[in-house]
């Protein structure tokens, strides 16, 4: 089932029991990540925990500046009109500040006023000193669950702004870190290299120091890299006018930059550095905005390469640059447009054929369009806002996709799969004038009146979903039964908490790769994923979801035992409904996980047209379960990690930086790219996730204190109680939503933005 994580581990603010009245005193530190309660022990290690206050009582309140940065302490009403506590602001690391204040009537929030969304905190008054938490009637189904522990052990910094890890095949043991301002570097066993392995930054735009989405921003490499040299990387280039632009591909009035995707070659036949000189561009797509790029590009177990596209930015995909779709009731877009242009989507191209007179690469013969006038032959698949972290698992491709205001997704990528953009976002239906409002209907299918063969063609849903806040959409109380805006499977999905309208999730999911190097059990063939920042200003957060057994054709791992508990219960954690499929469609897959018989999945079912009939519960003759809407998918469980670290990356069980990415070696290690800022002059890191123990992690990695989870920490988890959601959440204006980030938009009326 999906459940919340606890505060101490995830930054969920929990709830401090009043406190006694003859020793009122509370102890918090201070960092730009967030309050870290401190005493009394109800509160101990919790970020941002909820204040329990007597009215009419005296209390102290002392807290430690721990960052060095400009903190204070501010008490104020719930409209945020009256200030009823507000200290000088402290900048010495070590710093303590001592505040007495009387509670009463109207306080509301805690917070810090140089960083009033990482660092704030709710305050509940309560009757007496003795007052407790309400028990819960029914355990409530819960959006993401507590998951294992695991350590962080820093392989990696100097870094601008990692955001992408590969490797190549080779005997060669090394990995490659992409560097968003233009330069790829080798780690390998003496650790980073200190020479770039290849630099291209005189190639790209002029990058904006304060916040930019462009930049070097996909690398794969030739299956036979070994033998050949020859790899791929996609960057922004200045232009306007591609000179290698898709054939029958239409350049927008409005032109940002080139989204290039070019070939180069190693300068040796040792491979051990890249030859710049050796480029070969092989596709330009005009983007009309600087947002919503995409960038991951990745070879597929047929050898071919996909290459993620974004909807050309803005917000809603609805600005400048987009173009009319099929479904008149909203503007837009390109998320749904296979015609006009090359954006928002994944395209399959065939980089081992030379191409023709119009191209420098060769379409396959079995892309679904190939065989269309109307279509560009080059998609793969559609319907995508901003890919952001894809990866082939099991022979399958799962591709995340930020969202614009409301709810985060991950799609399980098929072939001639339309994933919903700017229809729904999600599993929920989206309009761009009203992002924070999904209407209540919208079309499950593309209209009957394209040409063939997209006629008719199903919208596929996630196979993971997360809200921004947890009263968002199906997952709030807006959908816990109430007639108008959810029904009764709604509200089983519905999330709790009681921690206002202060408790998000998250602003843009990054997508990650499954964990396979056998060193930690809890993670083995679980999905690691993560969120860029838990508020637009605070650190990221760290994910793993579970595929639903024998995903997507054969055993996933899971024990008897494991088996057992699923065929009770699905990964929502509602009971099994022959009605919901994970992605809305058969899982018809290949044979081969390894890609010699690779086939792709029809997205309506293997020989849907033909004559498999199906029975009551929506399966056919084989046993396959047919097409649902994407509000009827079913999703896969989530749990949050507690991270363990050195202070720098991770510490307290919470990271300390923004996920930028994640990546996977050779040997199946799962590596998470950060860095301290949003912007492209940050302090970069890269960091191994290690079991969270002595034998994980070195010296310079997380100190002794930090990386064991005693017996204490364990008994103190077990007696915390999951959150639960408060009837009058409302949304608050002044909390960022997915702003200016790799994944969402705060106003449509901004530039900047995913």
């Amino acid at each position: 089932m999906q459940a919340t994580a606890l505060a101490s581990v995830s930054g969920f603010a929990t709830t401090a029991l009043a406190q006694d009245g003859e020793n009122n005193q509370i102890e918090l530190l201070g960092r730009t990540s967030g309050w870290i309660g401190s005493s009394p022990d109800d509160i101990a290690d919790e970020r941002n925990p909820t204040l329990e206050l007597v009215e009419g009582e005296e209390y102290t309140l002392i807290w430690e500046n721990e960052d060095g940065a400009g903190h204070n302490f501010v008490i104020e009403d719930e409209e945020g009109e009256e200030n009823f506590v507000e200290t000088d602001v402290v900048s010495g690391t070590g710093e303590t500040q001592e505040v007495e204040f009387t509670a009463e009537e109207g306080m509301a929030e805690y917070y810090c006023a140089p960083h009033p969304q990482s660092m704030r905190g709710d305050i509940e008054l309560v009757d007496d000193a003795n007052g407790e938490e309400e028990d819960v009637e029914d355990e409530p189904d819960f959006i993401i669950g507590d998951g294992p522990t695991v350590g962080l052990e820093t392989v990696a910094d100097g870094l601008n702004a990692p955001i992408d890890l590969q490797f190549a095949e080779e005997e060669t043991d090394r990995r490659f870190i992409v560097d968003q301002t233009g330069q790829v570097y080798v780690h390998g066993e003496d650790g980073l290299e200190e020479e770039p392995f290849l630099d291209i930054e005189d190639r790209m735009v002029e990058l904006e120091g304060d916040f930019d989405e462009r930049g070097l921003l996909g690398l794969a490499f030739h299956p036979n890299f070994e033998e050949n040299g020859r790899f791929y990387a996609r960057y922004s280039a200045p232009g306007e006018e591609p000179e290698y632009g898709a054939p029958g591909a239409e350049v927008p009035e409005v032109v940002d930059h080139l989204d290039t995707l070019a070939q180069f070659e190693t300068a040796d036949d040792d491979n051990t550095e890249a030859d710049p000189d050796s480029e070969e561009i092989l596709l330009e797509i005009p983007q009309p905005q600087f947002n919503h790029n995409a960038g991951p590009i990745a070879f597929g177990p047929d050898d071919c390469l996909y290459v993620s596209t974004g909807d050309g930015g803005g917000a809603g995909d609805s600005d400048e640059g987009h173009v009319d779709d099929w479904y008149p009731e909203i503007e837009g877009g390109n998320g749904q447009d296979t015609e006009h242009n090359l954006l928002g989507g994944i395209l399959r191209l065939d980089v081992d054929d030379d191409g023709d007179e119009e191209r420098n690469y060769g379409i396959p013969d079995d892309n679904p369009l190939v065989d269309s006038e109307e279509n560009l032959p080059e998609y793969w698949a559609w319907g995508l806002r901003n890919p952001w972290g894809m990866s082939f698992e099991n022979g399958e491709l799962l591709a995340a996709d930020v969202g614009q205001a409301l709810f985060e997704i991950i799609n399980h990528v098929e072939e001639g799969g339309n994933y919903g953009w700017n229809v729904w976002e999600g599993t929920h239906c989206f309009d761009p004038e009203t992002p924070e409002e999904p209407p209540e209907d919208c079309p499950d299918s593309v209209s009957d009146d394209l040409p063939e063969p997209r006629a008719g063609e199903p919208l596929l849903g996630p196979v993971i979903e997360y809200p921004q806040e947890v009263d968002m959409g199906r997952y709030g109380d807006e959908a816990n039964g109430d007639d108008e805006n959810g029904d009764e499977e709604d509200a089983e999905r519905g999330a709790e908490t009681d921690n206002g309208e202060r408790d998000r999730i998250g602003t843009a999911i990054i997508g990650g790769t499954m964990y396979e190097a056998g060193e930690i059990d809890d993670l083995e063939n679980a999905y690691v994923f993560g969120d860029w920042s838990w508020d637009g200003e605070g650190p990221g957060r760290m994910f793993i979801a579970h595929p639903p057994d024998g995903w997507p054709n054969g055993e996933n791992g899971l024990d008897d035992e494991d088996d057992a508990a699923l065929d009770d219960e699905n990964d929502n954690g509602v009971e099994d409904d022959d009605d919901e499929v994970e992605n809305g469609t058969d899982d018809d897959a290949a044979d081969d996980e390894n890609g010699e018989d690779f086939e792709p999945v029809d997205p309506e079912g293997e020989d849907a047209d033909d004559e498999n009939e199906t029975d009551e519960n929506g399966t056919d003759e084989d046993g396959l379960e047919q097409y649902h809407p994407p509000d009827e998918v079913d999703l896969w469980d989530i749990e949050e990690l507690t991270v363990e670290g050195d202070g720098e990356v991770a510490g307290d069980g919470m990271m300390e930086q923004l996920v930028y990415a994640f990546g996977r070696d050779a040997d199946g290690e799962v590596y998470v790219l950060t860095s301290d800022t949003p912007t492209i002059e940050g302090e970069g890191f890269v960091s191994r996730i290690v079991p969270a123990d002595d034998e994980g992690v070195d010296d310079e990695g997380v100190d002794d204190e930090e990386e064991v989870v005693d017996e204490d920490d364990d008994e103190m988890d077990d007696e915390e109680d999951d959150v639960e959601v408060d009837d009058d959440i409302e949304d608050d204006e002044d909390e960022p939503n997915g702003e200016d980030v790799v994944n969402g938009d705060e106003d449509e009326d901004e530039d900047e933005g995913n």
